[in-house]
C-alpha cells in the first residue's frame, strides 16, 4: 500500500478520546474550528506543532474512553498520517478505520523512539524503522481490505466505489 514517513509525537499508555478532543469544545459544528482545540489540555503544543505527515506512536490502549467519532477525525484533519501504539481502544479503532486513518499495532514502539524522531513504516509489510537510530521493528501488515478502504479515504468511500463496479 504506502510507505509512511513522518515525526514522531510520541504518547503513553491510555490516551483516552477525551484527551484527543476534550468534551467542552464538541459543540463545535464547523471541522476546521474544531480541529485546532485538537489535545487542548494533554498537548498544547501539538496543533501549532503538527505538520501533514506526522505518526503519533502511543503505549497501550490508545483511543480508550468514549465513542467519540471525532477524535481520530480530528488526527487526520491535523495532518497525523498514522497511530501506531501498542493496543487501541476497539471504538477508537473502528472509527479510524472508517474515516482511513491508518492504525498499527507494535508494542513497545514508544518505549524505542523518542519525541521527534522519523519514522518511516511500509504498511504493507509491517517493517517500522526508526530512522534516528536505525532500529526496525516489525508489525502486522495491514491486511489487502484494510489498505483498500485506507485508500479510498475510508469505509464509505470505499463502499460507494464497490458498488459502482
Amino acid at each position: 500500500m504506502a510507505v509512511i514517513k513522518g515525526r514522531v509525537w510520541k504518547f503513553g499508555d491510555s490516551v483516552d478520546t477525551d484527551q484527543i478532543i476534550p468534551a467542552r469544545y464538541l459543540n463545535i459544528p464547523d471541522p476546521e474550528a474544531l480541529k485546532k482545540h485538537c489535545f487542548a489540555d494533554a498537548r498544547p503544543d501539538f496543533v501549532p506543532g503538527v505538520r501533514a505527515g506526522d505518526v503519533i506512536v502511543g503505549g497501550g490502549n490508545f483511543g480508550c474512553g468514549s465513542s467519540r467519532e471525532e477524535a481520530p477525525a480530528l488526527l487526520k484533519a491535523n495532518g497525523v498520517a498514522a497511530v501506531i501504539a501498542g493496543s487501541f481502544g476497539r471504538i477508537f479503532l473502528r472509527n479510524a478505520v472508517n474515516i482511513g486513518l491508518i492504525t498499527v499495532e507494535c508494542p513497545g514502539l514508544n518505549r524505542e523512539v523518542g519525541e521527534g524522531d522519523e519514522v518511516e513504516m511500509d504498511t504493507s509489510t509491517g517493517e517500522i524503522r526508526n530512522l534516528a537510530s536505525g532500529k526496525v521493528f516489525h508489525s502486522q501488515p495491514l491486511p489487502g481490505f484494510l489498505q483498500d478502504i485506507i485508500s479510498a479515504g475510508g469505509l464509505l468511500p470505499y463502499v460507494q466505489a464497490e458498488l459502482q463496479t
